[in-house]
């Protein structure tokens, strides 16, 4: 491994604590961002030792698409800690063009092509849950279009890109809806903690130098999240200022986001907000270090409901999902 952890991650406001550590003295000597701007399945891609070899030693990523992934027969990466526990509200999202305004409400999509990053995305996977949802079983089709500029042109007609919608993240999709480009058509929360966080399994060796900075990255970004949800901090609403800097958001849009959101170890009491994403019943007892033995199943058991995953006869091992020292209850 070089001499600094690569950490993979998106341009997307829930990654503000990972950001202000990078931006630290000890994030600058000691970790590298990389942007994998297509989501979790190219982050996915990028922990692989396949083709032209690994190109990030750990992830910030969506549970779904990590849990998923090892569901199906990855054995190069495992889950090491959490980061959000609270849903991720994904919208439900069409285009503005003529031929789209058939598309009214989710009923509206079923049998047509849903876009989605990559296979095996979480944007994929919440497809196949909104499936389940709404009773279509096997009646989905998907096509790959990679990039967030691509669904929305894909939605909108484009030659070669058409779909009918896309699944993407609420609070990331409001600057194209208010501008026009796209129209929302329903939301789908996850039912499992949002994020969460994954190695290479190549940097998970017990007393090794790549695995001490690993840990000690989780403990700093621990360390980042509560720096960030400091009573300080919000009561001069220093996160929602830091988000608006970064992105094209409207004030009020980030403050219905941070109203609804909660990292692992949050400070702040459950949001009775009713705009807000509600927390779900599994895996609140986490931190940056430790997964939920109850999120992992939970997690299995939905996806394989939604027929996104094949449970293998006898079940799956959580040992496949998660190092020893990770998992709590």
């Amino acid at each position: 491994m070089a001499t600094k952890l690569r950490v993979a991650t998106v341009q997307e406001h829930f990654c503000s604590p990972l950001w202000q550590l990078a931006e630290s003295d000890w994030g600058r000597a000691n970790i590298e961002l990389v942007f994998n701007n297509s989501g979790s399945g190219q982050m996915i891609s990028n922990l692989s030792n396949d083709g032209d070899g690994r190109k990030i030693d750990a992830a910030v990523a969506l549970t779904e698409a990590l849990i998923a992934g090892i569901a199906k027969g990855r054995r190069d990466y495992k889950l090491v800690g959490s980061y959000v526990r609270s849903s991720l509200n994904w919208a439900v999202i069409t285009g503005t063009d003529p031929k789209a305004t058939k598309y009214q409400n989710i009923d509206d999509l079923k049998g047509e092509t849903i876009g989605i990053s990559r296979i095996g995305s979480g944007s994929q996977t919440m497809a196949y849950y909104m499936a389940m949802q709404q009773g279509w079983g096997a009646d989905i089709k998907f096509k790959v279009n990679d990039t967030f500029e691509n669904l929305r042109k894909g939605v909108n007609q484009e030659p070669g890109l058409e779909t009918a919608a896309f699944m993407w993240e609420w609070v990331t999709t409001l600057p194209y809806v208010h501008s026009g480009q796209v129209r929302y058509i329903g939301n789908v929360p996850t039912p499992w903690p949002s994020w969460s966080i994954a190695a290479s399994t190549s940097i998970l060796v017990p007393g090794s130098e790549d695995q001490q900075l690993l840990d000690t990255f989780l403990s700093k970004l621990q360390e980042s999240i509560a720096t960030f949800l400091h009573p300080d901090s919000i009561s001069q609403q220093k996160p929602q200022q830091f988000v608006q800097q970064r992105f094209e958001y409207k004030p009020e849009d980030v403050e219905t986001w941070f109203n609804s959101v909660r990292y692992v170890r949050d400070p702040r009491p459950d949001s009775k907000n009713d705009t807000a994403v509600a927390l779900v019943p599994t895996g609140q007892q986490t931190c940056t270090e430790t997964v939920s033995r109850e999120t992992i199943t939970t997690t299995l058991s939905i996806l394989a409901k939604a027929g996104a995953i094949q449970t293998p006869h006898g079940g799956f091992d959580l040992a496949d999902f998660a190092r020893e020292q990770s998992l709590v209850d």
